[in-house]
C-alpha cells in the first residue's frame, strides 16, 4: 500500500511539472498573437501612415510618398492597401515566437552539449560511480541532462534493489527515461506549429494582396479613354508591396523552422543515446 502511494505521489508530481509549462506557454500564445495584430495595426496606421511621410501631409488615392528618408519607404509600404497590417502582424507574431522558441531551445540545450554528458556519464558509470555522473547532470542543466538525471536515480535505486531481476531493472531504467523524455520533447517542439502555419499563410496573404492590387491595375486601364497612369502605377505598386511582405514572411518562419527542428533532432538524439548508454552501463556492470 505504501509502495502503491509513492508511486502515486511520483506520477501526481510528474504530471504537474509537465502541466504548469504547458500552461504558461499557452497564456503566452493566447496573449501574444492578439498583441501582435493590435500593433500590426497601430504600427500601420500611425507610423506608415503619418502624414509626414506624404508629399503635401495628404493621405489619399493620389497620394505620393516623400522623396527622401525613412519616410520614403514608410509612405511606399503604407501604399500597399489593407493587406499590408495584416502581413505586418503576422510578421510580428512570426519574430515573437522565434524569440521565445530561441530562448527556450537554448536552455534546453543546455550549457554544454548533450554528446559531451553522455560521454562524461559513461566514464562515470565506467568507474562505478553514479553520483559523479548526477553532478555531471546537474551542471548540463538541459533536457539531455533531466532525462540522464531521472535515469540515473532509478539506475542508483536499481543497483539495491533485490526484488527485481536483471531484465526487470533495466525495463524500469527505459521505462523512466521515456517517461521523463515524453514530457521534455513536447515542450520543445511547442509552438513551433505558429511558425510552420505562418510559411504557408504569409505566401497566401502576400498573393492576395498581390491580385487585389492587380485588380486595381487593370481597372484603371480598363477605364474609358486614356488610362488613370497613377491609378496604374498604384495598382502595380500594392502588388509588389503585399509580394514582397509576404514572401519576406515566409521565408523567416521557413528558415527559423527548419533551425529549431534540426536543434530539437540534435537534442532527441543526445537523449536517445544516453538511454541506450545507462541501460548498456547497467547490462555490463550488473549481470
Amino acid at each position: 500500500m505504501a509502495e502503491t502511494k509513492t508511486t502515486v505521489t511520483a506520477a501526481s508530481a510528474k504530471a504537474n511539472s509537465s502541466h504548469q509549462p504547458k500552461k504558461s506557454n499557452n497564456t503566452f500564445a493566447m496573449l501574444a498573437v492578439p498583441v501582435c495584430i493590435v500593433i500590426g495595426v497601430l504600427f500601420y496606421m500611425f507610423v506608415l501612415g503619418n502624414p509626414n511621410n506624404f508629399q503635401g501631409g495628404v493621405i489619399n488615392a493620389n497620394s505620393h510618398p516623400v522623396e527622401e528618408g525613412m519616410g520614403k519607404w514608410f509612405g511606399t509600404v503604407y501604399m500597399g492597401g489593407i493587406i499590408v497590417p495584416i502581413l505586418i502582424s503576422v510578421l510580428l507574431i512570426c519574430i515573437t515566437f522565434v524569440i521565445e522558441r530561441f530562448l527556450y531551445i537554448s536552455r534546453a540545450k543546455g550549457k554544454f552539449s548533450g554528446a559531451e554528458l553522455v560521454r562524461k556519464v559513461q566514464y562515470h558509470l565506467a568507474n562505478k560511480n553514479v553520483d559523479a555522473a548526477l553532478a555531471e547532470c546537474d551542471k548540463q542543466k538541459g533536457s539531455v541532462g533531466n532525462v540522464l538525471k531521472a535515469g540515473l536515480k532509478k539506475y542508483k535505486e536499481m543497483i539495491t534493489n533485490t526484488e527485481l531481476d536483471t531484465d526487470q531493472k533495466i525495463s524500469a531504467i527505459k521505462q523512466e527515461i521515456e517517461e521523463t523524455t515524453s514530457l521534455e520533447l513536447p515542450m520543445m517542439e511547442k509552438n513551433l506549429v505558429f511558425l510552420s502555419t505562418i510559411a504557408s499563410v504569409a505566401t497566401l496573404l502576400g498573393l492576395f494582396g498581390t491580385v487585389l492590387g492587380m485588380i486595381k491595375s487593370f481597372s484603371a486601364m480598363s477605364a474609358s479613354g486614356a488610362p488613370d497612369s497613377g491609378k496604374l502605377a498604384g495598382g502595380i505598386s500594392e502588388a509588389l508591396i503585399n509580394t514582397a511582405l509576404g514572401i519576406s514572411t515566409s521565408a523567416v518562419a521557413i528558415i527559423m523552422y527548419n533551425y529549431f527542428t534540426t536543434n530539437i533532432d540534435s537534442i532527441t538524439y543526445a537523449i536517445d543515446e544516453s538511454g541506450f548508454t545507462l541501460t548498456q552501463s547497467f547490462a555490463a556492470n550488473h549481470k
